[in-house]
């Protein structure tokens, strides 16, 4: 089976590459088609059970599907409180994505 789950996930992340690379393609004149793409790529990802990569995962608004577009339809701001970190606001909901600018320092034991 691990042969076979593994070959189920390559042919998983082929077809998320290839539906985020659609979805970059369409989303200027058709923003609805690329959303769509996001949710299929997204329901590929849960099925085969695999995460998206990060660089996937922070294209999109996870509330409503919407490919980031910097500019026209989401704002990023950095904000100093507490901890630095990045504010993604999707104009198309409102769904506020906060990011951390730094990893946190690991205490050493010795």
């Amino acid at each position: 089976m691990s042969k076979m789950g593994s070959a189920t996930r390559q042919i998983a992340k082929q077809r998320m590459q290839i539906l985020f690379q659609q979805a970059e393609t369409v989303c200027r004149e058709n923003p609805a088609l690329a959303r769509r793409y996001v949710e299929v790529a997204r329901r590929i990802a849960m099925a085969a059970k695999i995460r998206l990569p990060a660089d996937y995962r922070r294209r999109f608004c996870r509330n409503c599907n919407a490919l980031f577009v910097h500019g026209s339809n989401c704002r990023v701001r950095v904000q100093q409180r507490r901890e630095p970190h990045v504010v993604v606001t999707c104009l198309v909901c409102g769904h506020q994505t906060r990011r951390a600018l730094r990893m946190k320092k690991e205490g050493n034991g010795a």
